[in-house]
């Protein structure tokens, strides 16, 4: 059982089959939402592998709503902040993984347009010049390969990493260009 299995069916609620289903479904929520957000999707699938049938879940879901504990809005513009500044990752893979968790599309687009298009290239551009250097000495081809495959896995589209890795390489080569070694005689 995961922690968040234990989360949605606690022993104590288990053993008691005759308790009021609003009961359950209210101290469910509160449980998971107590260890981290949760979008209204994720909160109606613990519900429904509980048995809460769906009234009382909406009921419950609704009220929950009404006094600003599910936030899907809130929810997600948290998450874009938190996953784009924490992982690196690009506008589309922060809407996949919104869209994994249920939240409506509308919402993803509105979360995920606060994300500049500036952040986001300063982000990739980040991310290449760290995968860059932690590939230093390898062919030109390898490098280019690992820092595009890294930056698709992280939802940036491929004109942008293109780009990015170009101007980088030839950054680098500038650099070098201008290096002359000491004269060690």
């Amino acid at each position: 059982m995961t922690a968040d299995q234990e989360w949605e069916h606690p022993p104590a609620a288990r053993e008691r089959p005759e308790e009021d289903p609003e009961a359950v479904a209210r101290a469910v929520c509160l449980r998971m939402l107590t260890g981290a957000p949760r979008t209204r999707a994720q909160l109606e699938r613990a519900l429904a592998r509980r048995g809460i049938p769906e009234e009382v879940a909406e009921t419950v879901l609704g009220r929950f709503g009404e006094a600003g504990l599910i936030d899907d809005a809130a929810f997600a513009e948290a998450w874009v902040d938190s996953r784009h500044a924490g992982r690196g990752l690009g506008r589309r893979a922060l809407a996949a993984e919104l869209r994994q968790r249920g939240v409506a599309d509308e919402t993803v687009r509105e979360a995920v347009e606060e994300l500049t298009p500036e952040q986001e290239e300063a982000t990739a551009r980040r991310l290449v010049r760290r995968r860059l250097d932690a590939t230093r000495g390898r062919p030109v081809e390898v490098r280019v390969r690992r820092v595009m495959g890294m930056l698709a896995r992280k939802g940036y589209s491929a004109g942008l990493a293109y780009r990015l890795v170009r101007e980088e390489l030839e950054a680098v080569e500038e650099e070098l260009a201008g290096f002359e070694p000491p004269d060690l005689d």
